[in-house]
């Protein structure tokens, strides 16, 4: 018998579908990780032909990704067709670029024809990163690079207590741990793994404005078991209670555990090739 999914996914592409026209205006969590991943990209040397990012969302990382792999076609792949058409229309002139729509599961490409894979923010969405690892390794090829960007355990405890504190429903995913990742994609046979955290806390006026801000980036509640019913006056009210005792005031700050990691194709790294050491990140505020 299969595993009960965390994560109803249908429900999520309907979410994404209904935020794409907004996306942009709500996603500077994807794109501090989707910097903190390019960062990282630099130092690395890969003879790369084709690349794929995998959640492209938007497509905000096509034309970066263009230019850190010059020649190389770039192409995103989504679950959400209105997203895909926003990644279309934002397409520059005379980019090589393509975009499927596809489950990251079950990629339409062929055994390691793939020579980098660069997803930012698309493992918190699926129910099991090893699912995502094996179809990553398949269409990688021996020695490409897999790159990712994903929210570690620590991502929205606040909410999380506060919701506790409310009912003992579904609320907040639970993220996996670095390490989970790690032995993920060793167990699916990708090699030699480096993993880094950086922390990101988020300062919002009030609990409604957190709420646009995750309505506005497809991240609202898409756990398999949710109340299927609308959440009441009274329930809202005791999880703004709640959240005001944590903060001590209107004020609501959340916190982001970003797990930063790349690792390569069955054969590993190109022998000569750099290592990177990620080195100590320090804490980042940003006012909301």
């Amino acid at each position: 018998m299969p595993p009960t999914p965390i994560i109803n996914t249908a429900h999520a592409r309907r979410r994404f579908d209904r935020a794409a026209a907004v996306f942009d205006s709500a996603d500077f969590v994807h794109a501090h990780t989707r910097e903190g991943l390019l960062a990282r990209l630099a130092p690395v040397t890969v003879d790369a032909k084709r690349v794929v990012d995998l959640g492209c969302a938007t497509g905000a990382a096509i034309m970066p990704l263009e230019k850190r792999f010059r020649g190389a076609r770039v192409i995103g792949v989504d679950a959400s067709p209105a997203m895909l058409n926003v990644a279309r229309r934002r397409r520059r002139f005379l980019s090589r670029s393509g975009y499927v729509c596809c489950d990251a599961r079950a990629l339409p490409f062929a055994d390691s024809s793939v020579d980098v894979v660069f997803s930012n923010l698309l493992l918190p969405h699926l129910d099991d990163p090893a699912e995502l690892a094996a179809e990553v390794c398949r269409v990688l090829r021996k020695d490409g690079l897999f790159a990712f960007a994903s929210l570690g355990p620590d991502s929205l405890l606040e909410l999380r207590r506060a919701w506790a504190a409310v009912d003992d429903d579904a609320h907040v995913p639970g993220f996996p741990d670095m390490h989970d990742v790690g032995d993920a994609l060793v167990r699916a046979g990708l090699r030699d793994p480096v993993l880094d955290v950086d922390r990101l806390r988020v300062d919002y006026a009030s609990i409604d404005a957190l709420f646009r801000d995750l309505t506005a980036s497809g991240s609202r509640n898409s756990l398999a078991e949710r109340r299927k019913s609308l959440t009441g006056r009274g329930r809202i009210a005791r999880l703004r209670n709640a959240l005001a005792a944590a903060s001590g005031g209107d004020s609501v700050e959340v916190g982001f555990e970003l797990v930063y990691g790349h690792c390569w194709g069955r054969g590993g790294p190109p022998s000569g090739d750099v290592h990177i050491d990620p080195g100590s990140i320090p804490v980042r505020r940003r006012p909301r």
